[in-house]
């Protein structure tokens, strides 16, 4: 496999375009038609199994010193999402920093004093043409303050619904409505929708295009892409499969 860092450079964006790259976990990387970069909820060290005994079985692809990032995302505190190993290579004085609100504990923790924002559901920030809105999901009583994110590109929107268990209330919210892409966790386990409920997100939000993520990192997250590849093609909605390091052109 290429070196994930080096196709992310190379990528050259057309106008009007955004590349969408899966890291693994619940991580991507996107990329502007201006080149701007922007993290989310990159896992990219062993600190889950350092902080909480869960073993990495997938790669690290990229080290969190190989690229600059003029935004990094991440949608909770939990250590595979907040990564407090590598966020400190990642987040440079250039960066800003977004998370929800239970992120400010680990941020101060993890020596991270600028270019800091906090957000709960409603709020919405605007850096170069990238706008970022918090959107809520249910994490459950594991992380009260997890957020989704609704990233609009000036003409490509993506809904990335974070850690969340299926509700209707949150798929059929006008604002992710038609959306160009759709990003779901169907692990099924620790508060998350499995494969099924990943579908039928995507048919209530109508999205273009689904791809699943938060599988097969950790043995203790279970996750089972086929169920939700069949229960899409049963659907007949558009998705896609990423492997990891894998991107695609919205």
């Amino acid at each position: 496999m290429k070196n994930l860092a080096e196709v992310v450079r190379n990528t050259i964006v057309p106008e009007g375009n955004v590349a969408v790259f899966w890291t693994g976990q619940a991580g991507f990387i996107f990329k502007t038609d201006d080149q701007k970069l922007i993290g989310l909820d990159l896992y990219l060290s062993d600190a889950c199994q350092r902080l909480v005994g869960f073993k990495r079985l997938s790669p690290a692809l990229l080290s969190p010193e190989e690229l600059a990032f003029e935004i990094i995302a991440v949608s909770h505190a939990h250590p595979d999402h907040f990564d407090a190993d590598a966020l400190p290579q990642l987040v440079n004085e250039k960066t800003q920093f977004i998370g929800a609100l239970d992120t400010e504990a680990e941020c101060e923790k993890a020596g991270l004093t600028k270019n800091l924002h906090f957000v709960k559901p409603g709020e919405t920030l605007s850096f170069g043409g990238v706008k970022i809105s918090a959107v809520p999901c249910d994490h459950g009583e594991l992380a009260p303050d997890a957020v989704g994110f609704l990233l609009d590109f000036g003409g490509k929107r993506v809904y990335y619904a974070g850690d969340t268990a299926f509700r209707y209330d949150l798929f059929a919210n006008e604002a992710v409505q038609n959306i160009d892409l759709l990003l779901v966790p169907i692990n099924g386990m620790y508060g998350n929708m499995n494969g099924e409920e990943g579908a039928r997100a995507a048919e209530m939000t109508k999205a273009q295009l689904t791809v699943p993520y938060h599988f097969w990192c950790f043995a203790e997250h279970c996750g089972n892409p086929l169920e939700f590849m069949n229960a899409m093609k049963e659907k007949n909605l558009p998705h896609t499969m990423l492997y990891m390091g894998e991107g695609i052109l919205l």
